[in-house]
């Protein structure tokens, strides 16, 4: 019998649904490794750091309806609701970069880059 696997459901920006091409989502722990003078020569542990979460969103240009001013958001929350009804929130978001992508199946795409400063599984 075929494994059946997870994929994304729904992505909003503070409120209203995005066409996605594409979203990555990463998170920096800011872990770091603490080196100490010790006989073995190895890290003995870690110091805790400052979580980063980034997203990448890769998103069709609409044509006929007004697209988000994306070089301006700031305060933002964008929420993934997974197929499985898994709601991840994003809060205070702000984006950081914006570009313009041609593909070859003449797609016009946006592709921005968001910081979150908090994470909230719902």
């Amino acid at each position: 019998m075929a494994k059946e696997f997870a994929s994304l459901g729904v992505i909003e920006v503070d409120g209203v649904e995005i066409d996605l091409t594409k979203c990555d989502v990463r998170v920096i722990t800011g872990r770091k490794p603490v080196k100490t003078i010790n006989r073995k020569g190895k890290v003995k542990g870690y110091a805790k750091g400052i979580t980063e979460y980034t997203l990448s969103l890769t998103v069709a240009v609409p044509l006929n309806s007004p697209e988000p001013d994306w070089d301006n958001v700031d305060d933002a929350k964008v929420t993934i609701e997974e197929e499985n009804g898994q709601r991840i929130s994003y809060r205070n978001c702000f984006t950081t970069e914006v570009g313009t992508s041609y593909t070859v199946d003449n797609e016009e795409v946006r592709d921005i880059q968001v910081v979150a400063l908090d994470k909230v599984i719902e």
